[in-house]
């Protein structure tokens, strides 16, 4: 299979929005008393200068070409890693909040364990220990075919998701296409259905039809329409 392009989409800061305060158990190298970490603060944890800085550091270090590397299949893969600033601008507590696979969470948390120490969050004017999250999306497509949806490699529960397939030189008669959750219906002309009834992800498979050769495969969130 022949890659086509690999991109890292957009990379995101979000912070926690509960007002709200947790006092986790220390880490276990630490004999810290009252260790608290704010979930929300007057001032959020920054990176050197600032977010910017951050986002550059990140593009120098991540290696976009890991999903693929691991046989990922095409898809919008996005990481969401957790972690603490602590008051001495170290992190701690680094992990995935959630895990797409394909070796991008590790991937992810990296380059985050690497990082030089952050400038501290404040509340009440004091360094304060704070939970920071970290949101990064990959982009995997290949060239042997292109799947379009309205949203890229997303479907929605309860929905006719409509869909156009090409594959290469491969006309949609010769082409079958299997999905591993629900159902996919070809109504002609490289168009097709997808019902889907759960969230989570599915994945389309495409073969050729006389050989039974597998062309590729796409990966698709699904998510509850509101």
């Amino acid at each position: 299979m022949s890659l086509s392009r690999i991109l890292m989409v957009f990379f995101l800061l979000l912070s926690v929005s509960l007002t709200a305060q947790v006092s986790p158990p220390p880490p276990p190298d630490s004999v810290k008393v009252n260790y608290k970490v704010f979930i929300q603060v007057e001032e959020e944890a920054y990176y050197t200068a600032d977010d910017t800085a951050w986002r550059k550091y990140l593009i120098r270090n991540l290696n976009p070409n890991v999903p693929v590397d691991n046989d990922a299949p095409a898809g919008r893969y996005t990481v969401i890693v957790k972690f603490i600033v602590s008051k001495d601008g170290s992190l701690s507590d680094i992990a995935c909040e959630n895990d797409p696979g394909f070796g991008m969470c590790g991937e992810v948390i990296r380059p985050i364990k690497k990082s030089k120490n952050w400038q501290p969050a404040v509340q009440n004017k004091r360094a304060v220990n704070a939970y920071r999250r970290q949101r990064v999306t990959f982009l995997v497509e290949y060239a042997d075919f292109k799947i379009q949806s309205e949203v890229p490699y997303t479907f929605f529960t309860a929905t006719d998701n409509k869909i156009h397939i090409q594959a290469g030189k491969v006309k949609n008669k010769k082409l079958s296409v299997s999905i591993s959750s629900g159902t996919i219906t070809s109504t002609g002309d490289d168009q097709y259905i997808v019902r889907v009834d759960k969230p989570g992800r599915v994945t389309l498979t495409l073969y050729k039809k006389r050989s039974n050769k597998k062309i590729g495969a796409a990966s698709f969130e699904v998510k509850t329409k509101n």
